[in-house]
């Protein structure tokens, strides 16, 4: 994802259901049906066009604004997928439900699975303001660090 939004592509649709695993544990993502090519980071989609609910940011469901910050949206929200090995998100609620309660500020909980440092990064891409968002570049460098950091304290 950082390639991509290095090279000014936004994904749209990024969730673990997108995401290919070969056996080396090499993560590709997959499924482009609908990525955009954008020259300044942003795209509005039509009104009414589907998008996937559950993943997307308030900016998607409220205006149809797309960018690599509404990705990193969705990549906090693969990131509990991971953390909950699969789970669906607010598995429990119906999309307008899911539109309502982000809205009010609500997030999806911290995984058994996943360390505070981690889930403060799944927060992190959560956060309403868009450029209060980490990058891609920003977020590898947080998940590296996390990685140390919970490595070094279990050793």
């Amino acid at each position: 994802m950082e390639h991509l939004e290095a090279h000014g592509f936004i994904h749209r649709d990024l969730a673990a259901r997108n995401c290919l695993v070969n056996d080396a544990l090499v993560v590709k993502v997959s499924d482009f049906g609908m990525a955009r090519y954008v020259l300044d980071d942003h795209y509005t989609s039509s009104s009414g066009a589907k998008f996937p609910v559950k993943w997307s940011p308030p900016e998607v469901f409220n205006f149809c604004k797309y960018s690599s910050k509404s990705d990193v949206w969705s990549f906090g929200v693969l990131m509990w997928e991971v953390f909950t090995e699969g789970k669906m998100p607010f598995q429990h609620n119906p999309n307008h439900e899911v539109v309502m309660m982000v809205s009010q500020g609500h997030r999806l909980y911290r995984p058994k699975k996943a360390t505070p440092n981690i889930y403060d990064i799944m927060q992190l891409c959560w956060h309403e303001g868009v450029e209060e968002r980490p990058s891609f570049f920003q977020i590898s460098i947080l998940i590296s660090d996390a990685l140390e950091g919970d490595s070094s304290s279990s050793a």
